[in-house]
């Protein structure tokens, strides 16, 4: 039987089509339910093997126009008894200390704000990374640095920042490998940079994740 994923929507903060790039990534491996804030209960997260949340527009504070104490405490609860936590982009930053606050002692923020970013943009860009080692490239769209010692590194910037990391039950993706074709061609990048192949290395992240 497939690990069960739930993948949250809520445009803008969690885009359809960042949770559709999700989708598209995971289901051969993974039984997806897509879900909105209705459903961020402790008996919906109860059913999950992971629960997902993508990327999307806006400030990593508007966590704080949707999500009421109620959804708090049902991820913070759902990560204490076992559940695992993605978060990709927006969802990264929401793992934080001021959102869900269910990673310890990290620092997650802007990496475009880095004194020794090479990315100078909070749109569309093309981020150099090496991901378990190798060097590679992915969309990236005002994605987290995230900064601390205990956690499991997968991938870095191009300065040495880390870009994807779990740390317990909880993983972290700055970038986005789940990016579609088009999303290139919107952002005016060279389409030579979208990797079919990166969505397995989003599928082995979670894997990983799951089997923490």
């Amino acid at each position: 039987m497939k690990p069960t994923v739930g993948i949250f929507i809520h445009n803008p903060q969690c885009e359809t089509e960042c949770a559709l790039g999700m989708v598209a990534g995971l289901v051969r491996d993974f039984d997806i339910r897509t879900f909105g804030l209705d459903k961020l209960t402790p008996r919906f997260l109860s059913k999950l093997d992971a629960v997902c949340f993508p990327g999307g527009m806006g400030d990593a504070a508007d966590f704080y126009d949707i999500f009421e104490d109620k959804h708090i405490w049902a991820v913070q609860d759902y990560i204490a008894d076992g559940g695992k936590y993605l978060g990709i982009c927006m969802g990264a930053y929401w793992a934080g200390p001021d959102y869900f606050d269910i990673t310890t002692d990290l620092v997650i923020g802007q990496y475009i704000e880095r004194a020794t970013s090479d990315i100078d943009t909070d749109g569309p860009a093309v981020a150099f990374i090496r991901w378990l080692g190798d060097l590679d490239y992915m969309y990236f769209y005002d994605g987290c640095a995230i900064l601390g010692d205990n956690m499991d590194v997968y991938a870095t910037y191009d300065n040495g920042d880390a870009m994807a990391v779990i740390q317990g039950n909880v993983g972290m993706i700055g970038c986005h490998p789940e990016a579609q074709p088009s999303w290139y061609a919107e952002g005016e990048l060279p389409d030579c940079y979208y990797e079919s192949r990166h969505a397995q290395l989003m599928t082995n992240f979670v894997k990983d994740l799951i089997n923490e």
